[in-house]
């Protein structure tokens, strides 16, 4: 059998993904940040694009487009231009004053000072101390390295003979200087378990041998489990006695190296703000932070076969950045477009939300949105990543506003956000002496026209950060 080798032709339709739309659904999940960030980047890269000047900062409508003859506009088009008429499909962006969007107000961002802060580590603050109160060089390489080996609460993470090996240092030295950090502040740093970071502190306190000393050492368990009762029986002591070294138990930090390590507060600048115009609510689009961008007049111009000094080399780098500036300005357009589709088809599904607060929250999901606006949903899952809402009820990302809706006994569906915040409530006005138990927080939201299991229940109490109704329980 022969093997030949020919040439067919054939007509097949295929979905090609193509740069410009590539680049389109690269720009729909990012942050404004993120946004400014390539902007600034590409008109680093492409001279073709420059940032509209302050001062030139109008609506595109005011700004005066120059004459051109008929003969000036046919020799742009067939010269300039060659086979696309990018002044056909692009004349709003090549205006010299374009600007995507006139901005709707100034706001006030939060003051620098309450964005710029400097703190001392932990491990700044033990160094510090160690510095001062050792004067031995192989103790304090063994306490750099103790220093080095605490987690962020402030717990030793190493075994003495991990850090040992590290010099290799002798075990009694490593013993000797945590001896000697254990002294430092915050007091019950650089404890290996919450057990001896308690007691650190109460031999801070010179409550050495005390009934409080005894319940730590011997009874923690039952604490954390509150069987107050039990380790009274077993201490030989009544409640009331009791109560007074459970305080000072209660007031001991059990994360001492928390403090230095602070969360860092987040600002969020909302990349939509939710206006409300009469009775209605408006979509506004936050622009500020993204520089406003153009094709620069004196690039363009050596588009112009007419001008000696521009040759094909220099013409055919200049259409490729030309071609990148301008898809690019679209690509930033048409993102704006479709956040703004997005964020009014979210207002229009929850209204009762902005007016009356997250009870009010209705269920909601991608397909919804996207069968609002008719895009499909990867598009609306792209265009609420890390996009932030400023409402009437406060700011929230826009992905807080999709959440799965539990069927109620009257016919409608309740948010899962909606239902947490009921339970929340429930537990905040319960007895803490008869603390409710996931199954009586079922029946109340059955009464309610709510029915759930007992195990949904519990998931959505551990994701409130919520214990348990024995850990909830106060006995004094």
């Amino acid at each position: 059998m022969g093997i030949q080798q020919k040439l067919h032709t054939k007509l097949v339709q295929k979905l090609i993904l193509t740069p410009s739309l590539q680049q389109a659904i690269k720009l729909l999940p990012m942050s404004t940040l993120e946004l400014s960030d390539l902007l600034n980047q590409e008109m680093v890269e492409n001279p073709l694009l420059e940032e509209v000047p302050t001062e030139e900062l109008q609506p595109a409508d005011a700004v005066a487009t120059p004459e051109k003859t008929d003969a000036e506009q046919q020799g742009n088009r067939t010269e300039a231009w060659d086979d696309q008429d990018y002044e056909y499909f692009f004349g709003d962006y090549l205006d010299d004053g374009y600007r995507p969007r006139a901005p709707q107000e100034v706001k006030e961002l939060p003051p620098i000072e309450n964005t710029l802060s400097t703190s001392s580590s932990l491990s700044d603050h033990l160094m510090w101390q160690l510095s001062m109160q050792s004067d031995e060089p192989m103790l304090r390489e063994i306490g750099s390295a103790i220093i080095g080996n605490l987690d962020d609460d402030g717990y030793l993470v190493a075994s003495f003979e991990e850090l040992a090996a590290m010099g290799p240092w002798p075990v009694a030295d490593v013993d000797r200087a945590l001896r000697l950090l254990q002294s430092f502040d915050p007091t019950g740093v650089a404890a290996r378990d919450l057990q001896e970071c308690l007691l650190l502190q109460l031999r801070h306190l010179g409550l050495e041998g005390t009934p409080t000393e005894k319940i730590i050492t011997d009874h923690l368990r039952l604490l954390q489990n509150h069987q107050v009762p039990e380790i009274a029986r077993k201490l030989g002591m009544t409640i009331d006695d009791l109560k007074e070294h459970i305080e000072i138990i209660r007031n001991l930090d059990p994360k001492p190296g928390s403090r230095f390590n602070p969360s860092q507060s987040q600002y969020v600048i909302p990349d939509v703000y939710v206006i409300k115009v009469e009775d209605q609510y408006v979509a506004v689009l936050n622009d500020d932070g993204l520089p406003q961008m153009r094709i620069s007049p004196v690039y363009r111009r050596l588009l112009d076969k007419g001008t000696a000094e521009n040759n094909d080399e220099t013409r055919a780098y200049v259409k490729d950045k030309f071609r990148s500036a301008l898809w690019l300005i679209k690509s930033v357009e048409q993102r704006q477009k479709t956040i703004h589709k997005v964020a009014n088809s979210i207002i229009n599904f929850q209204r009762d939300f902005l007016d009356h607060g997250i009870e009010h929250l209705r269920p909601l999901v991608l397909r919804d949105v996207a069968n609002d606006i008719g895009m499909h949903e990867s598009t609306v899952s792209r265009v609420v990543t890390n996009k932030y809402m400023h409402t009437p009820q406060g700011v929230f990302e826009m992905k807080y506003f999709f959440h799965s809706g539990i069927s109620s006994s009257y016919g409608e569906s309740v948010s899962s956000v909606t239902i947490k915040q009921r339970i929340r409530k429930i537990i905040e006005n319960e007895d803490p002496r008869k603390p409710l138990s996931d199954s009586k927080i079922v029946s109340i939201l059955q009464r309610e026209g709510l029915e759930l299991a007992r195990r949904t229940i519990a998931k959505y109490r551990e994701e409130l950060k919520i214990s348990t109704s024995n850990q909830r329980k106060v006995l004094y």
